[in-house]
């Protein structure tokens, strides 16, 4: 075994720098690039189609969604303002529907250094909805994390196709455009809301909002674990509660703690697609908590961060009081 790694060190460290300069465009192409497409999202077992126009217009990003299964909803996206039309029928809601992989904003954000975490490598070229594109591996080195693999347009960079799954395992999570146009101009009417429905509009300031968190220990609660490469990277609002998000450069997941609510939730683990959710409830003092991980990681590693959530002795004393 030795002996074949210092065979393969020096090719292998050719193609990692390569695929690292493909992995720096991509971020910059998810919001640049100019152009409109159908795309297929399969999560677990569902399966979902979402048509898209996207621009860099004036300095700002414009997005428009529209979803073409299980209701007529769509997003409209103009900078950090994002105005949702729930569809009238059916029960999908399209936050539910939206990719962790291509909009993901630990893709979309400028990309860390992740060769300690995962084996970048480029292994093909391909074609995918009429381009010809480089696909990238990025295959985890652990086992507290994902492996990803990534399909990137030649000239722009663009992310077209991705996969998310276990190392050398299944795939659990599967974007892919049918169809495709990358162009110089969309005019402005394909961002414009064309769908009657009732409206929900947010400010990603203020879903983001939050100081940069430097250290695991959070306001009223200490994480005594997490993935070795998940560092801190804000503290979102979340209501009366606690939240923390991580990120290792490509994935992420956030841990909220709130006081537990009259109506007990489910506890134990859930999983769709990559996307797990464990939930805990935590006694302390007199007062009872909600612990609950939601990410792209795998159960077991949801697990272990959860269950080393302590509660510090004031928040305890003031959920108890309250």
């Amino acid at each position: 075994m030795i002996v074949f790694i210092l065979l393969v060190v020096r090719p292998v460290a050719a193609e990692d720098a390569e695929a690292t300069r493909w992995l720096e465009r991509m971020g910059p192409a998810l919001n640049m690039t100019t152009y409109r497409g159908v795309f297929v999202y399969a999560r677990g077992d569902r399966v979902h189609s979402m048509r898209i126009a996207h621009r860099f217009h004036n300095g700002m990003v414009e997005e428009r969604l529209v979803l073409q299964d299980g209701g007529d909803g769509e997003i409209v996206r103009k900078g950090m303002n994002v105005v949702c039309v729930l569809p009238e029928r059916g029960r999908i809601r399209l936050d539910q529907v939206i990719p962790s992989g291509p909009f993901a904003e630990a893709f979309a954000n400028e990309l860390v250094p992740v060769s300690r975490w995962y084996q970048a490598e480029l292994v093909g070229e391909d074609r995918i909805a009429g381009y010809d594109v480089v696909i990238i591996a990025l295959t985890a080195k652990d086992s507290h994390r994902y492996s990803h693999r990534l399909w990137l347009e030649q000239n722009s960079g663009l992310l077209v196709k991705s996969h998310v799954g276990e190392p050398g395992g299944k795939v659990l999570e599967h974007f892919q455009f049918t169809s495709l146009e990358i162009t110089d101009h969309i005019p402005d009417r394909e961002f414009e809301i064309q769908t009657e429905g009732r409206e929900i509009t947010r400010n990603l300031e203020d879903v983001a909002s939050g100081e940069p968190v430097e250290r695991s220990s959070m306001d009223g609660w200490n994480l005594g674990w997490h993935p070795e490469g998940f560092v801190p990277a804000a503290a979102p609002r979340s209501g009366r509660g606690q939240a923390v998000a991580f990120s290792d450069g490509v994935a992420a997941f956030s841990v909220f703690v709130e006081p537990q609510g009259k109506v007990r939730m489910p506890i134990g683990a859930s999983r769709i697609g990559a996307t797990t959710v464990y939930m805990r409830e935590l006694k302390a003092g007199s007062g009872s908590f909600l612990v609950t991980v939601v990410g792209e990681i795998p159960p077991k590693t949801a697990r272990q961060v959860a269950e080393s959530v302590q509660i510090g002795d004031a928040l305890a004393q003031h959920s108890g009081g309250s």
